[in-house]
């Protein structure tokens, strides 16, 4: 399918690897025209070299910390007037809601909730002055059935998706949509940090802690970069114009609701 969005700019964060690569590389496929952005340079840059052999779409890099007000100005300056937004950043560390301090929950906002809120105020004026524009973000499961452990996820990314509740319906008379993107688990980094933990927690190796959480999943596997990639240029494409200010899971059926 053509997404009609060839010759588009695209801004995709943590995008070095994950899901915010998958992201990247679909929007690459399409012939989006990316910016790049991660902390780490040396992963970002063998990402973007990968990008560039495999679609010839031009891919801009920066190496900086998004959730810091000096890291948002540095990407913001590089990426100009992009047409499409993709948010992502790694989730807070699991836990007890004993454990969590003030400074935890500052931190898990900024990084989950104020960041991706401070590049929409940033990005969507331009989006809507041109008519057009997409902004996918990246959040959890969690959000329709918050888990236990991850607490500070749960709240951080339950605030980011009551903003885009209202300002989608806002900005999708000027041609701009908003949604939101649901991952369940997907074979990850943060997978195998997540299954570490379990593994610890019950006396068991990583790959036991995954095949149970496999046997969990109603599709008997974890996802993958590139489906979740897809499914997010889908949303970013000119098929998608209708879709506001939704919440859609890639979770393999693991959250057991009728809506």
């Amino acid at each position: 399918m053509d997404l009609g969005i060839r010759g588009k700019r695209a801004l995709v964060c943590a995008s070095s690897k994950g899901l915010g690569r998958g992201c990247a590389e679909a929007l690459a496929e399409a012939g989006v025209a990316l910016v790049l952005n991660a902390r780490g340079a040396e992963a970002l840059e063998h990402t973007a070299e990968a990008i560039r052999a495999a679609h010839g779409v031009e891919v801009a890099t920066v190496a900086a910390d998004i959730t810091t007000e000096a890291g948002r100005t540095q990407v913001l300056a590089a990426a100009g007037d992009v047409d499409i937004l993709v948010t992502n950043a790694g989730g807070p560390p699991p836990g007890m809601w004993r454990d969590w301090s003030r400074d935890d929950f500052i931190a898990a906002l900024d990084a989950n909730m104020l960041t991706p809120i401070a590049l929409m105020q940033a990005l969507l004026p331009g989006m809507m002055d041109r008519g057009w524009g997409r902004v996918v973000n990246i959040t959890s499961q969690s959000v329709k059935a918050p888990i236990p452990v991850l607490g500070l996820s749960n709240s951080a990314r339950a605030g980011l998706t009551g903003f885009v509740g209202g300002t989608a319906r806002q900005v999708a008379g000027h041609g701009v949509t908003i949604n939101n993107l649901l991952p369940g688990i997907h074979a990850t980094d943060r997978a195998v940090s997540l299954d570490a933990g379990a593994a610890k927690a019950a006396n068991i190796t990583p790959e036991e802690a995954r095949a149970r959480r496999e046997q969990s999943i109603p599709a008997g596997r974890y996802g993958t970069a590139g489906e979740f990639g897809a499914a997010c240029a889908f949303l970013c494409s000119q098929h998608a114009g209708f879709i506001v200010g939704q919440n859609l899971l890639l979770d393999g059926g693991a959250v057991n609701a009728t809506f």
